[in-house]
């Protein structure tokens, strides 16, 4: 018997469906070691040496693959391409005790990627293996060393992670960015104009509008004024496809058009690439395998024509030093139509058409820019006009703004000024989408972290999530600001950058794993005793509920605890009251119309909309409703 070892039941049986009976294959169900959870497990004066037990649970899993081993003829182990996957396949390996195994790798599961992997086995890449090692014992490291001192000097109960620490201050600052600014006044001005019996609108340029009486003198003076074109300026513009997806530009993507958590994208991206439909999907590289490349021109000539395939194929760049050793984007591994679920379905065509789109001919458009001159003032005109539709075929595009054919020193006839009142606004919350983007851009984490940054963030209760916008709590603002004042080195944006290059550099091969957690932990060791030793104890800010304690008529405050925000009365402990904590927003219930729309959550965590009035009343939303109004989204059933 020839054993094939994966992660999952899912994988398991797609790599059955291309192989026949000479192979066994059984899934791990994910790690089988790990370090102990009542522990550290980390012996640092021994070079780190951490100390591996039997992953909670998976004692009967072990027993199975021992078994399965002492009777393969041969052991192949195919986890996933990455770090992670070749950790699971060494601490497998370690477990089993024989060295007589076969590593496999193949970015994608169908029957040519795996018949060719089984034709070129090779070992464990140990390089692999000490990055994902070293990552995660520095995480372990700071956990568990850092973590009494908050309990000493903020709260009990609480625990700080060496990324989600940094993703918690890119909130946390922003959020004090937005608390600070101050809002300016400012006015615009457009004119619709006609000419030839068509109409568009130019907007005034150059000059600055501060006041309503400012732009109203403005109009004034305007009325009269004769409106002549002074330029005609056209030029051919041509917008290029975006790359194939990585995972934070998938993640980003479904974000925005799907409203979907990072963690639920991964989730869905997990099966689809299981099921042998996607390629890898835990990458940051945007190079595609030669045959893909030949099979999509083929494929977009036969739908849509040769004129939109580009003349050579169109290659990105890779921005990533290592790309998460997965040579590829994420890609479809076939065309023609597949039954799938709904959400599976919406992420399958989303992967295909950026894919698709990433290898077809530019958009061709003919852009027109039309100064026009009133007195002193100048005004400007955009259009643009597609000439060619190229990649964006595939995706349902506004319209350009048309403007009328114009001539220099053409007359206009000026058929209404339009003033209007703005304020300058300030930089928005973080979603989830550019949370990623932003971690990205700082080279902090990598495809296979940001949807655990951003999931354990949010469960330790450090960020909450409201309109899809990520805000800090005022337990995460105390928290970030007591890490700010005493360890902003290991918070420090291009430290946590420089960590990461660190560990490419160990799963490059050009680093030793154990020379780079000793860099790091000698200076944090002392450190940490420093400020255990002088440190100030920091107050986490109680906010003030509009609530009054049932018992004694106190105010009832805003309290944090294991399961989320809850309300207790101020006089605690003389007075222990407590009681849930419901939001509420300003809008009436569109279904019953009498009782208010409050914010709930799922017995999975999940934010929802839902009536005051129930259970007389059932309505529930996953968006948040408008005044009187049922959404297309109403009733959680659908989801």
């Amino acid at each position: 018997m020839n054993l094939i070892i994966v992660e999952s039941p899912t994988k398991a049986r797609t790599l059955s469906r291309f192989l026949g009976g000479d192979y066994h294959i059984t899934a791990s169900m994910g790690h089988v070691r790990d370090l102990p959870e009542s522990k550290i497990g980390i012996d640092v004066e021994k070079n780190f040496t951490p100390d591996y037990v039997i992953s909670k649970g998976k004692e009967e899993k072990v027993k199975e693959l021992k078994d399965l081993a002492e009777k393969a003829k041969t052991i192949i182990l195919a986890t996933d391409p990455d770090r992670e996957g070749e950790a699971i396949s060494w601490h497998i390996a370690a477990i089993i005790g024989k060295k007589d195994y076969q590593r496999i790798t193949f970015h994608e599961i169908t029957e040519t990627a795996i018949k060719e992997a089984l034709k070129n086995p090779a070992k464990i890449n140990m390089a692999l293996v000490d990055a994902q090692q070293a990552r995660r014992i520095l995480d372990r490291l700071v956990g568990y060393k850092l973590s009494p001192i908050l309990w000493r000097k903020v709260r009990r109960g609480l625990s700080a992670g060496r990324v989600q620490s940094v993703a918690v201050r890119l909130i946390a600052e922003r959020e004090k960015e937005i608390k600070a600014f101050i809002p300016v006044e400012y006015w615009e001005l457009e004119a619709k104009l006609g000419a030839e019996g068509a109409e568009f609108v130019a907007k005034l340029i150059k000059t600055e509008i501060k006041t309503k009486d400012e732009a109203d003198n403005l109009v004034q003076n305007l009325n009269g004024a004769d409106f002549k074109v002074r330029e005609v300026t056209t030029k051919e513009v041509r917008r290029s496809p975006s790359p194939p997806f990585t995972t934070s530009t998938l993640q980003q993507a479904a974000s925005n058009l799907f409203g979907w958590t990072a963690k639920r994208t991964m989730q869905i991206a997990q099966n689809l690439y299981e099921e042998g439909l996607i390629t890898y999907h835990r990458t940051d590289s945007t190079n595609l395998a030669t045959e893909a490349i030949t099979q999509v021109r083929e494929y977009i000539k036969s739908q849509f024509t040769e004129k939109y395939v580009p003349a050579t194929p169109n290659l990105y760049r890779t921005k990533s030093k290592v790309a998460q050793e997965a040579h590829e984007a994420i890609r479809p591994t076939g065309f023609g139509e597949i039954s799938l679920e709904r959400d599976q379905k919406r992420l399958y065509e989303l992967i295909s058409k950026r894919f698709m789109a990433s290898q077809m001919a530019d958009a061709i458009y003919e852009q027109t820019s039309v100064d026009i001159t009133a007195g002193d003032y100048i005004f400007r005109a955009n259009g643009l006009n597609i000439l060619f539709d190229g990649w964006q075929k595939l995706f349902e595009r506004e319209p350009g703004e048309t403007l009328p054919r114009l001539s220099k020193d053409e007359v206009l006839k000026l058929l209404q000024l339009l003033p209007s009142q703005h304020f300058t606004q300030p930089p928005p919350r973080y979603t989830e989408a550019s949370l990623i983007k932003a971690l990205e851009e700082y080279g902090i984490g990598r495809p296979s972290t940001y949807a655990p940054i951003i999931s354990t963030i949010q469960e330790r209760q450090y960020v909450e999530k409201e309109d899809k916008k990520l805000m800090p709590t005022a337990l995460g603002i105390a928290v970030n600001e007591f890490l700010m004042d005493n360890f902003a080195n290991i918070l420090d944006y291009q430290f946590t950058a420089n960590m990461e290059n660190g560990l490419d550099d160990i799963a490059n091969g050009e680093k030793e794993w154990v020379p780079v957690i000793r860099d790091f932990y000698t200076p944090f060791e002392a450190q940490l005793k420093t400020v255990g030793d002088t440190a100030q104890r920091v107050k986490v800010e109680t906010e003030i509920s509009d609530e009054i304690c049932t018992k004694c008529g106190s105010p009832m405050l805003v309290r944090i605890g294991r399961f989320g925000k809850f309300l207790a009365c101020s006089k605690f402990p003389d007075c222990k009251t407590t009681k849930s904590l419901i939001k509420r927003i300003e809008v009436k219930c569109p279904k019953c119309q009498t009782g208010d729309v409050i914010i709930k959550k799922t017995k999975s965590k999940k934010t929802f909309y839902g009536c005051s009035n129930y259970p007389n009343c059932d309505f529930a939303s996953w968006t948040k409703p408008k005044d009187g109004l049922l959404t297309t989204d109403s009733g959680l059933q659908k989801k």
